[in-house]
């Protein structure tokens, strides 16, 4: 898999990166870990230049993430209600607590989006909220653009100092991302299993 990915990255160029960035944030079979860590392989190999990948890359994360946002904002808030009514229980969720959701939402969503850039697990998914709530576009836009570029210079940036030795970022990237999606895990099965609705 990582020999196929890199050769779409230099076969396809930047177009390639931004191409697969966006994929991955709509449909994530493959990490932005690896596209953009082999990104910075081909940069230290002297096929790509360092700015030029992070900023399609960051380009294609920000349109993915729009994907989401533009489904939550579609959907909306009230129509939200009926699906938290009849799942609410698998999502541990009352119409009550998605009250008070949607208020911290709209008081500190920027900050929330902006954080969620740099976790493994729900950094695309946190853009449904952000759509549901209806964060304006230009506020969403920018905050993922930030959060995504520190975020994905830094993905670049490692595969850049590791040069060809790729086995290394996964050493640094992959136990990381595997202890918190274990205990987001964890942390969902606990609510599923001590969850009581409060109506």
């Amino acid at each position: 898999m990582t020999d196929f990915i890199l050769k779409l990255i230099t076969g396809g160029g930047y177009a390639g990166i931004f191409a697969l960035m966006v994929l991955e944030n709509i449909f994530p079979p493959i990490p932005s870990e690896v596209i953009m860590g082999l990104g910075g392989i081909a940069v230290a190999r002297g096929e790509m230049s360092i700015v030029p990948l992070i900023g399609w890359g960051t380009l294609g994360t920000v349109l993915g993430n729009y994907f989401w946002y533009w489904i939550g904002w579609r959907v909306g808030y009230q129509r939200f209600r009926p699906f938290i009514e009849k799942h609410g229980r698998w999502l541990t969720l009352d119409w009550h607590e998605v009250e008070r959701l949607h208020r911290f939402f709209v008081s500190h969503g920027h900050w929330v989006i902006f954080a969620m850039r740099f976790m493994p697990a729900g950094r695309t998914i946190i853009s449904l909220p952000a759509g549901i709530t209806c964060m304006p576009h230009w506020k969403f836009v920018i905050w993922t653009f930030a959060g995504s570029a520190i975020w994905n210079s830094m993905l670049a940036g490692a595969g850049l100092f590791l040069g060809s030795n790729f086995e290394q970022l996964q050493d640094y990237v992959g136990p990381f991302a595997v202890a918190t999606i274990g205990l987001m895990i964890a942390w969902y099965l606990y609510r599923v299993a001590t969850w009581r609705p409060k109506n």
